[in-house]
């Protein structure tokens, strides 16, 4: 089997990731499984968005240049338990697998797939319990009569009518109001209702 090798360490001051890399290739040879590449980011904390080597070893998996990665330990693979199920989701979904020795993780195995199973049910619960609060949250926003959303643009009627008399089209007229084409069309057009509904009432008053 095709394996790649992740290993990261946080900083460059006393720390190695050689430890971590003996472990990972012991591993690798026992089970007779070949490593294709080394991914190995140094100096690099674990809270860090950026991880040059592990992006590396995303690209590379999509590709399908391994069949299975190989980590000493969760934590210097992913950088939270949701990124974590995340990555497993994605080498899931490429038929990848993926090993972690310190948690002995293997998802290649029938035990592996079971601990994959319930991580995953975890983060959907989650991802459940999230959105649940979210929708709470906009219904409690609706029932106090808040307005939610992003406020709507102004448009000015005054430009629009200028621009649409030189002839210009709702595109270049939307660009120049810094709003979208459909924007200032709509947004003139209720302009244009509430002018002429507002005069139409003006002369019935005066009737």
């Amino acid at each position: 089997m095709k394996t790649a090798i992740y290993a990261r360490v946080s900083t460059v001051n006393g720390q190695s990731p050689q430890m971590q890399l003996r472990e990972l290739r012991s591993y690798a040879k026992r089970r007779g499984w070949e490593i294709v590449r080394e991914f190995v980011d140094v100096g690099i904390s674990g809270a860090t968005e950026k991880r040059p080597e592990l992006d590396h070893l995303v690209a590379d998996a999509h590709k399908r240049h391994f069949d299975a990665v190989v980590v000493w330990k969760f934590d210097r693979f992913a950088r939270s338990v949701s990124h974590l199920i995340r990555a497993l989701e994605m080498f899931r979904s490429l038929g990848i697998e993926f090993v972690s020795l310190s948690e002995q993780v293997d998802t290649s195995t029938p035990a592996g797939k079971l601990v994959f199973t319930v991580l995953g049910a975890v983060a959907e619960l989650e991802r459940s319990l999230i959105g649940e609060r979210v929708r709470a949250g906009l219904r409690n926003a609706r029932a106090k009569g808040r307005r939610l959303g992003r406020p709507p643009k102004a448009v000015d009627f005054a430009r629009v009518k200028v621009l649409r008399a030189q002839g210009a089209s709702w595109r270049v007229i939307g660009k120049e109001l810094g709003v979208s084409a459909a924007t200032a069309f709509y947004g003139a057009a209720k302009m244009s209702r509430t002018l002429k509904a507002s005069t139409a009432s003006r002369k019935r008053s005066h009737a």
